[in-house]
C-alpha cells in the first residue's frame, strides 16, 4: 500500500488521476489531494470518502511515497521538496522531460528506463505518448528513419478553462450572439483550427512541435531519429489524434504493419474501410488504447507508410500513463 499525494488534483488532468486510480484499484494506503491557494478547501469525494483539497507546500509530502504533478509550474517549484521528503515524484509537466538524468517513460515503450530514476520520472507530452505507443511495433519491425506527424489536437489539451472557452463560444454561436474574444487561445476556437500550440522557438517551430521531436528521440533512445511536426489546435473537446508519415530503413507492407499493430499493447487497431470504420476523437474518449487506422503505403517512397491514429489525451496522454508507471514502481 503507498501513501499517494495529487498534485493539481482539481484540474482535468487532476481529475483524471483520481479517476484512474479508482479504476485500477490503485493500492491506496493514504491520499493527499493538493492544490493551489484558490482551489484549497474544496471537498472531492473519491472511493465512498470526502477528502479536503489542501494548498501545496514544501512540507506537503511528509510520508508520501509517490506524488502525481498533474502539470503546470508545480513540478519545478515542489518536486524537490517531494523527492526530499522520500517520494518518488511522477511529473506531468515539461520541466524536467529532457533533464538526462530524469528517465522519460512510456511504459510500453522503454519501461526499463524507470529503473534509472533519481527520484523523479518525467510523463511525456500527450502527443509525444500518443505517437509513441502506435509506432513501437513499427520501430522494433523495421526501424523508422522518419516522421513526420500533424497533431489535431483538443482543446482539453489546455485544460478545463481551455474546456470551457469552446463551449461557451458554442452556446454564444447558437444563441445568435458574437464571441467573446478569447483569453485561453489566441484566436476564436468555435469552428476554426490554430495552427499553433505553445510559443514559437528557433526555426518558426512552437514549443510543442519541438516537444514531440526531442521527446520521441529520448522515448526511443535515438538521437538519429528524424521527426518534423505540425501541431494544430481544433474545436474538440477531447481526444487528440494525428497523422503519420513513417520511413522505416527496412521494408514493412500496410498487412505486416496492421498484424503488429493488431497485437501491440496499449494499441487498437480500427481499420475497416469497406465499413468506414477508422479512428476518432468522439470513439476514442474515455478510453485507454491508442486507436490506429488508415495504414497505407506511402507511395512516394521506397519504405513509406501513412496512418491516423487518435487518442484520450487526458487518459492516456496524461493520467493514465502516469499511473502506469507507478504500478511498475
Amino acid at each position: 500500500m503507498a501513501d499517494v499525494a495529487v498534485v493539481g488534483a482539481t484540474g482535468a488532468v487532476g481529475r483524471e488521476f483520481l479517476d484512474i486510480l479508482a479504476e485500477r484499484c490503485f493500492p491506496v494506503d493514504e491520499l493527499r489531494l493538493l492544490a493551489t491557494k484558490r482551489s484549497a478547501g474544496q471537498r472531492v469525494v473519491w472511493r465512498e470518502r470526502e477528502f479536503e483539497v489542501r494548498e501545496t507546500t514544501r512540507d506537503s509530502f511528509r510520508g508520501a511515497d509517490i506524488a502525481f504533478f498533474a502539470g503546470g509550474s508545480d513540478g519545478a517549484r515542489f518536486a524537490d521538496a517531494a523527492v526530499s521528503a522520500g517520494a518518488v515524484v511522477i511529473d506531468n509537466s515539461s520541466a524536467f522531460r529532457l533533464r538526462p538524468d530524469v528517465p522519460l517513460v512510456v511504459p510500453e515503450v522503454n519501461a526499463a528506463d524507470i529503473k534509472q530514476h533519481k527520484g523523479i520520472i518525467a510523463n511525456p507530452n500527450c502527443s509525444t505518448i500518443i505517437m509513441a505507443v502506435a509506432i513501437k511495433p513499427l520501430e522494433d519491425a523495421a526501424r523508422i528513419r522518419r516522421i513526420v506527424v500533424s497533431t489535431y489536437q483538443a482543446v482539453s489539451g489546455a485544460g478545463r478553462d481551455g474546456m470551457q472557452e469552446l463551449e461557451n463560444q458554442l452556446h454564444q454561436w447558437a444563441a445568435g450572439e458574437p464571441s467573446a474574444p478569447g483569453k485561453i487561445f489566441p484566436y476564436q476556437i468555435a469552428f476554426n483550427l490554430i495552427p499553433r500550440i505553445d510559443v514559437f522557438q528557433e526555426a518558426d517551430y512552437t514549443k510543442e512541435e519541438w516537444k514531440m521531436a526531442r521527446e520521441t528521440q529520448k522515448i526511443f533512445h535515438r538521437e538519429d531519429l528524424l521527426v518534423t511536426a505540425t501541431c494544430v489546435r481544433v474545436p474538440v473537446l477531447r481526444s487528440h489524434a494525428e497523422s503519420l508519415n513513417l520511413e522505416t530503413e527496412g521494408p514493412l507492407t500496410p498487412e505486416k504493419a496492421k498484424e503488429l499493430l493488431s497485437r501491440a499493447a496499449g494499441v487498437r487497431l480500427v481499420d475497416d474501410i469497406q465499413a468506414e470504420r477508422y479512428p476518432m476523437p468522439l470513439e476514442t474518449t474515455h478510453e485507454d488504447d491508442v486507436f490506429v487506422g488508415r495504414v497505407r503505403a506511402d507511395l512516394t517512397l521506397r519504405h513509406g507508410l501513412n496512418m491516423w491514429i487518435s487518442g484520450d489525451q487526458l487518459r492516456k496522454g496524461a493520467a493514465l500513463n502516469a499511473v502506469q508507471i507507478a504500478e511498475l514502481l
